[in-house]
């Protein structure tokens, strides 16, 4: 009925079933035939299927479903289930397919890759990391090879040359990121061949909550060479030495730093007496700001952990190390600085591109996951998909128990302690999702202290994930951790003694608490998600206190509570005021997205007509043509000295290099429009208005400026042993390049960088 009504109301997630639902009966009609098949046969009946066109009409999706059927379960010993079926066909008409935890995403997905597959569309099978993708590509290959299409897969370590060996397979597994950096490299190629990405078909979106939403907030960078930045060892020193409520105040959501009157008089003291607003030294003031904030609002073994003598950032949907995400290279030395590490490489941004701009350059894509209706308007606004909401081969029986608030966090700490002990004591597997680092170190202490043995999956850690995970639903088990979006491992009862099942099942199943709700619903449920898989027993319960951040940020006005003797707050409202914390939260997150895209779509047209361009270029002889009629003279000199190809050679890098130069100013040029466009805001301007309205006519006559350059640097090109040397004009490529993800505004909202800077102009005056 529910379905039935969103349909008619033209809401997300109302994607009808029914048509898919009555192939069912036939495709499993097919069965008796396609048994009696050989191998060989069976590869036969696929790559039949491979004759007509996408989309797939009624027969051939029977067909399809009863091939891939029979397939999986030769060769996977896994005979997909009729709702797995449903979830391929919603795949292969372009929805996100919600599907539980331990519903078999994986599966279904490589069936509907497959089926594109064989109609001669390139597949990426995109995963939010390298050790999912190389995991489900072997995992899945010996359901390819029977349905006749080749598979490969790419991760961080992977070569030039085997990454173009990969792309070149039908079906191709990658991390998004992966994917993306290899995207921004052919963008920067000087010579067809050193591209490796073909041009895009299908992207299928494992955890596509996750990557379309949780990672489009974080722009993927290309960047060159330049020169080093150094750890400001001076600042992070002198910042060590100032104290909260006398120098520095925090802002109520914790997300900004600002110096008081006293904290500015005691850092120009001890600068020896300078003045952090002069306008003759600009630069004293941000040195302070960036160690000010590295030094009070990043948290060890919260945002980031320090591993291998570096600083790395702790993914915050994931809970993992993120290997090549870093912030902005200022704060990122400033970090290095207060932790005394050594400062990692910097450099000037080449280009950078969202993962939604990644996602939409697929003419077909579509997703998988657990958590989507969650975020299904956001689907549809952003990537115009639906969501196909796919019911579990087995009832749901887990028990989801309301939050469990208390008026404290220590409070809820000893709550939770004494739940673990009393539950343990059954033998029931226990598993506690925690937010970050230091909550799950916190909390191992306290088990520790209570007599109570866990093992702990956080970002120290994670390597051995896949062997924690696996033992996760053990009895008597204590296992906490971080996020646990895309560890994508279930947690099977009885763990990897299938024996202890039974045991395991008459406990209850596994034991799913939360030390605290997350700022997102989503993660709520993918935590929950991990007990009650297959129509397994499970239950699950968050634990909460009114200090948490999420209701301290998101629902300041937390007075009035009357809490029982242990701390325990049971009126019905205040459980409310978490629901409604959790709400502003999610909204703020969808902020920081839309506001991404919003800016980005400009850059977007921009950066469109620059590849055109970059493209005609590259693959013909565009720049030549443009040189002999702007430098006839050399152009003629040159062609009779060397040849018409050396000249095509140096005009075709030439141009390269100044459209890429041209190109990387502009991106400079943007990043500072924005980062102090909303200053505007004062003026009651639109701060996006405002930067369209900047950031247009400073491209206009970009390909012309570019044009002119590259002439002028052909009319000084010399002839240096039979060859035309372009180095010797200043046409060099950066002598390295490396990519990262950068997090985009990490501290404030627009309004929040406004008022920040209101206050400490204002205290500048009166100083």
């Amino acid at each position: 009925m529910a379905e039935t009504v969103r349909r008619m109301l033209g809401k997300p997630g109302a994607v009808d079933l029914r048509p898919y639902t009555k192939l069912l009966q036939s495709i499993e009609a097919r069965e008796p035939e396609l048994r009696e098949l050989s191998d060989a046969e069976l590869t036969e009946k696929a790559t039949e299927l491979g004759n007509a066109e996408l989309p797939y009409d009624r027969g051939d999706l029977i067909e399809l479903c009863a091939v891939g059927r029979e397939a999986a379960r030769r060769t996977l010993g896994e005979r997909p289930f009729d709702v797995q079926l449903l979830g391929v066909m919603a795949l292969l008409d372009g929805h996100i397919a919600e599907m539980a935890t331990g519903e078999g995403k994986t599966l279904a997905g490589a069936l509907a890759a497959a089926g594109f597959a064989l109609r001669g569309q390139r597949v990426h099978v995109l995963s939010v990391n390298d050790y999912l993708a190389r995991r489900d590509a072997e995992w899945m290959r010996p359901l390819y090879d029977l349905l006749g299409v080749a598979v490969a897969w790419i991760g961080e370590e992977s070569t030039t040359a085997q990454r173009r060996l990969a792309y070149s397979a039908d079906i191709t597994y990658a991390s998004v990121s992966e994917l993306g950096f290899d995207v921004l490299r052919d963008r920067m190629a000087t010579d067809p061949e050193q591209r490796v990405v073909p041009e895009a078909g299908v992207a299928l979106i494992d955890e596509a909550d996750s990557v379309l939403v949780d990672e489009a907030r974080v722009p993927l960078v290309l960047a060159g060479a330049a020169e080093s930045s150094a750890a400001d060892e001076e600042m992070a020193e002198l910042v060590r030495t100032l104290k909260p409520g006398i120098h520095y105040e925090i802002d109520s959501d914790g997300r900004n730093v600002q110096l008081t009157d006293a904290g500015i008089d005691t850092v120009e003291r001890a600068l020896g007496g300078v003045d952090l607003y002069s306008e003759d030294d600009t630069s004293v003031l941000p040195r302070v700001n960036l160690a000010l904030h590295a030094h009070v609002l990043l948290q060890r073994d919260v945002h980031y952990v320090v591993r291998d003598g570096g600083v790395r950032l702790v993914n915050e949907s994931r809970g993992r190390i993120a290997l090549l995400q870093r912030w902005p290279d200022g704060l990122q030395a400033a970090v290095e600085a207060k932790e005394k590490v050594a400062v990692s490489e910097t450099g000037e941004v080449l280009d950078s591109i969202t993962v939604q701009a990644l996602v939409l350059r697929y003419p077909t894509h579509c997703g998988m996951t657990g958590t989507a209706m969650a975020v299904a308007e956001q689907l549809r606004e952003f990537y115009e998909l639906e969501v196909a909401v796919i019911p579990p081969n087995k009832p749901n029986i887990r028990v989801d128990e309301a939050t469990r608030l208390y008026a404290t966090r220590e409070e809820k700490e000893d709550a939770l302690v004494d739940e673990v002990t009393e539950v343990h004591a059954t033998g029931r597997p226990i598993l506690i999702g925690t937010q970050d680092v230091a909550e799950s170190e916190l909390l191992a202490k306290r088990l520790a202290d209570a007599g109570l043995e866990c093992v702990v999956l956080n970002a120290k850690n994670d390597a051995d994930e896949a062997a924690i995970i696996a033992e996760a639903g053990q009895y008597g088990a204590v296992t906490v951790s971080t996020q646990m979006a895309g560890r994508g491992t279930d947690i099977r009862l009885g763990g990897s003694d299938m024996s202890d099942r039974d045991r395991v099942v008459e406990t209850g199943g596994l034991y799913v608490m939360g030390f605290g709700r997350y700022p997102s619903s989503r993660l709520d449920d993918q935590l929950r998600g991990r007990a009650g898989r297959q129509g397994d027993p499970g239950g699950s319960v968050f634990f909460g206190s009114v200090e948490d951040d999420l209701v301290a940020n998101n629902a300041p006005e937390t007075t009035g509570y009357r809490p029982e003797a242990d701390g325990e707050i049971t009126d019905p409202s205040w459980l409310s005021t978490v629901d409604h914390a959790q709400r502003v939260s999610e909204g703020q997150l969808l902020d920081i997205h839309r506001n991404t895209w919003r800016y980005n779509k400009l850059i977007d047209v921009q950066r469109s007509v620059v590849l055109e361009h970059r493209e005609a270029v590259l693959m013909e002889d565009l720049a030549d043509r443009q040189l002999a009629v702007d430098c006839p003279a050399q152009h003629s000199e040159l062609v009779e000295e060397v040849g018409k190809e050396e000249v095509a050679r140096a005009a075709r890098l030439i141009t390269l290099y100044h459209l890429d130069r041209g190109w990387t100013d502009h991106n400079a040029f943007l990043a500072e429009l924005r980062e102090g466009i909303h200053l505007r805001f004062l003026g009651r301007r639109d701060p996006l208005d405002e930067f369209n309205r900047d950031a247009v006519p400073a491209f206009k006559g970009f390909l012309d400026e570019a044009r002119t350059r590259a002439a002028e640097t052909f009319a000084e090109t010399e002839v240096v042993d039979g060859k035309i040397d372009i180095a010797a004009v200043g046409v060099k490529r950066p002598s390295m390049t490396w990519t990262y993800m950068v997090h985009d505004h990490p501290f404030s909202t627009d309004f929040e960088t406004v008022v920040g800077r209101l206050k400490g102009a204002r205290r500048g005056e009166d100083s």
